[in-house]
């Protein structure tokens, strides 16, 4: 497995739906979850694009430097940009950072939103210029020099002069739950997403899309964005599940409902059918909660459970075909840690953290009694070593 966390650049805190334990999206804290991302393990981190969030190539080029090898999943937006500048913007991004740009295709799904961006076009349309600019976007990244002329586009001697680090180019993630967005993805994208439905919707899904990549010759692997909730217990992942929606009343749910009813998205309208917009029956698989889509576009479900029985339920997805899982949980930067302790060891990932060698002489939890170590653990002094400490705080 790959696990990816995810960067809160639309905000972050305690509870949803309320101020109370809202949490401030400085830099500073922003810098501490990446470097937090960093080392712990994770493969990178997805950052959010819309009107409602810090502009995700600004936030992630800031990280670069305080970064050594966590990779930043970034969106273009067909449609805000012409794919030859987000090329060249991808080219640098990806030289820059040694080969850590991903790249995650936003077709978008608010039409409120699009009309407030210049972008009046509707759904199927949309997806029509999306896939005439990825076959821009693509052969440039390639190296070649566009001739294009499309119903949207019409690119003349479109090209880059400075290669990416990996070829051809940063693999492509893309989500689209419609038959036009699924055809979008089976002809140009490395990496399907899907919002975390429950498995025998995300496994007719995958079958979909194998098919319609297989039409044109392709093959495409496939990821699931989620959060979650794990507790050293079943009963305490549940009773914090309870406490993240607790200051949710039917006055927010129905603000939040008018809000997510504008779009014509069809993964949002199956996102939003799973909670049905109340707050009674939020399992809806089981471990899957479905709580945080009350009051939250995109991703709006959550694995709940202790370390074990979420690994279980990640397998499950897992045995379908996904490869990649980008988690996240509330508030990020303790979540993240708390993920990383409790469900990375139940995990098979494709890579995890690398143990300095200085963290042999580093403690690796308290010391007992300003002692010795509480127990042996890979990579740090045995329990019987002895560590000279004098009083500390």
């Amino acid at each position: 497995m790959n696990v990816f966390w995810f960067i809160p650049i639309h905000g972050d805190g305690r509870y949803l739906g309320t101020p109370k334990g809202g949490r401030a999206i400085t830099y500073p804290y922003i810098r501490q979850l990446a470097q937090a991302v960093d080392h712990l393990g994770y493969s990178g981190a997805l950052l959010p694009t819309g009107r409602s969030c810090e502009d995700a190539w600004v936030v992630a080029s800031s990280l670069l430097s305080v970064t050594e090898r966590m990779r930043f999943l970034v969106a273009v937006r067909p449609g805000l940009i012409s794919p030859s500048a987000a090329a060249r913007m991808a080219s640098t991004f990806d030289r820059l950072s040694g080969g850590r740009l991903l790249i995650n295709v936003v077709t978008g799904g608010d039409p409120v939103e699009m009309a407030g961006d210049g972008i009046h076009l509707d759904h199927d349309t949309r997806y029509e210029l999306t896939d005439e600019f990825l076959t821009v976007w693509r052969d440039e990244m390639k190296g070649k020099e566009v001739n294009f002329n499309g119903r949207h586009l019409n690119i003349q001697g479109g090209k880059i002069l400075f290669p990416p680090v990996q070829t051809p180019y940063p693999p492509l993630y893309f989500g689209g739950s419609s038959l036009a967005g699924q055809k979008v993805a089976a002809k140009h994208v490395d990496v399907y997403l899907t919002w975390g439905e429950p498995p025998a919707q995300v496994a007719q899904k995958i079958e979909q899309v194998r098919q319609l990549a297989a039409e044109q010759g392709r093959t495409v692997r496939f990821g699931i964005r989620l959060h979650v909730i794990v507790r050293e217990t079943e009963q305490e992942a549940w009773d914090a599940a309870d406490r993240l929606i607790q200051h949710v009343d039917e006055k927010v749910i129905q603000a939040s409902q008018r809000a997510l009813s504008q779009f014509d998205s069809v993964g949002q309208r199956r996102m939003s059918q799973l909670n049905g917009f109340t707050k009674t029956d939020l399992e809806v698989s089981p471990n899957l909660w479905a709580g945080v889509g009350l009051v939250r576009g995109g991703a709006g479900t959550a694995l709940v459970g202790d370390p074990r029985t979420v690994a279980d339920r990640m397998k499950e997805y897992a045995d379908l075909g996904i490869e990649t899982f980008i988690l996240s949980g509330y508030p990020h930067l303790e979540e993240a840690y708390r993920v990383a302790e409790l469900l990375f060891p139940e995990l098979p990932l494709k890579e995890s953290a690398p143990v300095p060698d200085n963290l042999i002489y580093s403690p690796f939890g308290e010391i007992v009694a300003n002692d010795h170590f509480p127990k042996e653990q890979k990579g740090v002094v045995a329990d019987d070593q002895r560590l000279s400490a004098g009083e500390n705080g």
